[in-house]
């Protein structure tokens, strides 16, 4: 909190009620905000005592309107430093576009969440680079809904994949696993689309957005005057997907009274809103997903134990971007030529020692940020293909100093090989040697006899090593 103080953010709107939230939400993070109307008004401001004293700067579309991009520039070009966030209800790629390349630090699509604001004033006033930059538009490009849209051939994916498929046929809850942004939401979906009900409603609570006071009442509705503020009959999210398929997203957000309540009702098979007098039956596939292991949770005390077994009879973990390295360079290609296909964009191709450099990050934000990380190095690139110099905040959090080339891989690590430990010290030579030896497996798709070629070994040999070193061959 302490970086965050007397930081002084300049929001550009003109409706009081928003202006409150983001300045209340700002509030938390130890920021003073000053509101301006209008456009003459922001620039005008920029030469006052108080306009020196910025960090940052919203801007709300609609205030300029179709001159947004106009005034970003003029902003920029009178304090090129000051980090500058648009916020706005489009989420058009060719405004995203148009913004960003007019100087825009980031696109903040309405209604922003609390937490998505906050990592946005953090991401533009610090050299972290951000987790999940541009995430809601990034998500809103189309994709397939099925399997074979998830990229990726590590062997950890893509038996998460296989026990996925096979349990989509079913109908028993299911239980999703993974770090923010492994995919989880794009997993649920391809389920739902091969399962029996896909022809039926699928709707996605997300826990974490809801407020702990109202989470009971949005998933088991409620019956008219049940508690005060209660002026009308509300149907809950599990009656209304009667038939068809509820996902609870951060499932381990949820408090621990409405656990009971929910285990006992997936148990039973029915749902009470709260106030009526009697329960209705309901049918629907119940798919959670949660960031935490939940196991750890329950051993913990922090999840209950009843809702934990009714929900993980399917168990399907999903393995964070930095334990499937080996999946950055196709899911780098698969994401630039969806991005390619965005208004105001371009098909670009990317070279080895960009891949090598993106390869060697360890991605907190896991495949979202990767996506979102491309997405911004589309919109800034002027030649035909991303190279290293495309990423220069990588290249800072790495401490590569000139892009990484095959020439000089051995220091600064290739795609999936890690040479150094956090403390800066070598890793030991044999973990070193069973990274090659799955690189090599995964870049010639199992071929064992290439493998060995390009190795300069014997397929027996490679066999011995497979056996010493503990890697399944199909890895």
């Amino acid at each position: 909190m302490a970086e965050f103080e007397d930081r002084l953010l300049m929001l550009i709107d003109d409706e009081p009620a928003q202006c409150r939230l983001v300045s209340a939400l700002a509030a938390r993070e130890g920021w003073r905000t000053l509101v301006v109307r209008d456009a003459e008004t922001a620039i005008a401001t920029l030469g006052t005592r108080q306009g020196m004293l910025l960090s940052a700067i919203i801007l709300d579309q609609w205030v300029p309107g179709d001159d947004a991009c106009e005034l970003i520039a003029e902003l920029k070009s009178r304090r090129p430093a000051l980090p500058i966030l648009m916020l706005t209800t489009s989420a058009s790629p060719l405004l995203a576009v148009e913004a960003m390349r007019a100087g825009a630090t980031d696109y903040l699509i309405k209604p922003v969440a609390p937490e998505r604001l906050m990592q946005a004033l953090r991401s533009a006033t610090t050299r972290e680079t951000p987790r999940d930059e541009l995430a809601p538009l990034t998500e809103k490009m189309p994709s397939a809904p099925d399997f074979e849209a998830m990229i990726g051939a590590a062997p950890t994916f893509r038996a998460a994949l296989a026990v996925a498929a096979k349990a989509a046929r079913g109908h028993t809850p299911m239980l999703i696993e993974g770090e923010s942004g492994t995919g989880k939401e794009m997993l649920v979906r391809a389920i739902h689309a091969a399962s029996p009900r896909a022809k039926l409603p699928i709707r996605i609570v997300n826990i974490a957005g809801i407020p702990a006071n109202s989470i009971e009442s949005v998933l088991f509705g409620h019956e008219k005057g049940a508690f005060p503020g209660a002026f009308d009959r509300q149907i809950g999210a599990l009656q209304h997907c009667d038939g068809g398929t509820l996902v609870l997203d951060e499932i381990d957000r949820m408090p621990e009274s409405v656990q009971q309540r929910l285990a006992e009702s997936i148990q039973r098979g029915d749902v009470r809103p709260i106030g009526a007098r009697h329960s209705f039956k309901i049918d629907l596939r119940l798919i959670a997903a949660s960031n935490l292991p939940l196991r750890d949770l329950v051993a913990a005390g922090h999840f209950l134990p009843e809702l934990h077994e009714a929900l993980a009879s399917v168990t399907v973990a999903l393995p964070p971007l930095r334990q499937r390295s080996q999946d950055i360079p196709s899911l780098a290609r698969h994401f630039l030529a969806r991005i390619g296909e965005q208004p105001g964009l371009r098909p670009l191709g990317i070279t080895d020692s960009a891949l090598s450099l993106l390869s060697a990050y360890d991605w907190p934000g896991n495949v979202r940020q990767l996506q979102a990380v491309l997405f911004r190095a589309c919109v800034f690139c002027d030649g035909e293909v991303l190279t290293a110099d495309d990423f220069p905040q990588l290249s800072n959090l790495l401490g590569v100093d000139q892009p990484v080339t095959p020439g000089n891989q051995a220091v600064h690590g290739s795609p999936g090989v890690l040479l150094y430990t956090p403390d800066g010290n070598l890793r030991p030579l044999e973990d070193i040697e069973a990274d090659v030896i799955r690189l090599a497996i995964g870049h010639y798709r199992g071929r064992m006899t290439e493998v060995a070629r390009r190795l300069g070994i014997g397929r027996s040999t490679l066999y011995r090593k497979l056996s010493d070193l503990g890697i399944d061959s199909a890895a």
